[in-house]
Formats: C-alpha cells, sequence, structure tokens
C-alpha cells in the first residue's frame, strides 16, 4: 500500500508540477482531498518560515504526514525583493499579471536582471521536520513571452537557456525548475 503524504497546496499548478516529479512513489493528497479548506496562515517572514507553518497546520490539525513549500523569485538588483512577498507583490490579490507589471516596472533602467527562484519545501513525517531547498538561477527579460507556467514565468529565463519558463513548457520546467530541485532532494530523502 502507498504512503499517504499531504501537499499542502490548493494550487493545481503546483500538485501537477509535484506528481509528475514524485511520480507514483505515493500517494499525493491535497487540501481539498482532506478537506482543509481553512486560510492556513503564511505569516512568516522567510520562505522557510511559511513552509513550516503550512505543514505544521496540517500535522497537528489533522495528524497526518504533509509537506508544505513556499517559493521566492530573488531579484538581485532589489536586494532580494520580492522574495517571500512574491505571490502578493503587487497586492494581496495573488494577481500573477500585477505582480509581473510591478517587477517589470522596478527593473526599468537596471542593468542587472539577474534573480533566481528558490523553493523551501518544510516536511513533518512522524512528527520530524525536515527543510529542503531547490534554486534555479537565471535573468528577468524586459517584456513577458510565451503561455505554459504560472506566476513569473513569462518574464524569467533560466541559466542555460534562451528561452523563459513560460516558453519552455512544463516538462521542461519541471527537470529544472527550483520546485524540481527541492522536490527531488525530498524525494531522495523519503525513498530512504
Amino acid at each position: 500500500m502507498k504512503k499517504k503524504l499531504v501537499v499542502a497546496t490548493n494550487n493545481a499548478h503546483k500538485l501537477e508540477e509535484i506528481a509528475a516529479i514524485l511520480g507514483d512513489e505515493m500517494e499525493l493528497l491535497s487540501l481539498k482531498d482532506i478537506k482543509c479548506f481553512a486560510d492556513i496562515p503564511e505569516t512568516a517572514d522567510t520562505l522557510e518560515g511559511n513552509a513550516r507553518q503550512k505543514a505544521m497546520y496540517i500535522y497537528e490539525n489533522y495528524g497526518m504526514d504533509c509537506f508544505a513549500d513556499d517559493t521566492g523569485l530573488e531579484v538581485d538588483a532589489l536586494n532580494g525583493a520580492p522574495g517571500v512577498y512574491s505571490a502578493r507583490y503587487a497586492g494581496d490579490g495573488h494577481d500573477s499579471e500585477a505582480n509581473m507589471q510591478k517587477l517589470l516596472h522596478e527593473l526599468e533602467g537596471k542593468k542587472n536582471r539577474k534573480a533566481q527562484f528558490r523553493t523551501a519545501i518544510c516536511l513533518i513525517q512522524e512528527g520530524k521536520e525536515y527543510l529542503f531547498e531547490g534554486i534555479v538561477k537565471g535573468e528577468i527579460i524586459q517584456e513577458k513571452r510565451g503561455g505554459a507556467g504560472f506566476g513569473y514565468d513569462p518574464i524569467f529565463v533560466p541559466e542555460g537557456y534562451e528561452q523563459t519558463f513560460a516558453e519552455l513548457g512544463n516538462d521542461v520546467k519541471n527537470t529544472i525548475s527550483h520546485r524540481a530541485r527541492a522536490v527531488e532532494k525530498l524525494c531522495l530523502f523519503l525513498k530512504k
């Protein structure tokens, strides 16, 4: 029988990405699957803190092994911003378009467009806590390109590529992304 593992998300894109990376090693359950409709707080000032907060909430309230992640886009010229505030950079609406426009506006005239996506994962397994991190470096381009992916994907070109995450498509992105790298570390750990 497959082990069950809750992924603390209702983001269908994120769940698909993680399932594609994990394969059929485990049975992944979303928040909806466990009937968790609470607005889980993400009030920490670090990616690790937010991931831990979400995973602990599930473990404490549902008694199930769980992992949660938080991802941020960290831009050199903006001292690491938007970082932990990436999803709500342009306000609380989690509006990807508005977030991208704000970021592009703030980078106008700046030569250094280096950035990195960073994912922190917190796994709570049998009451123990484990942290995993994945980073992909790249740069922010001047205008949006591509239709796949979500968030900042249309303006981020990963190192070693000429296309944005949104142009590369999910199959390629799932093998090289920050989340893929963090989930890979998590998978190696879970397979031990």
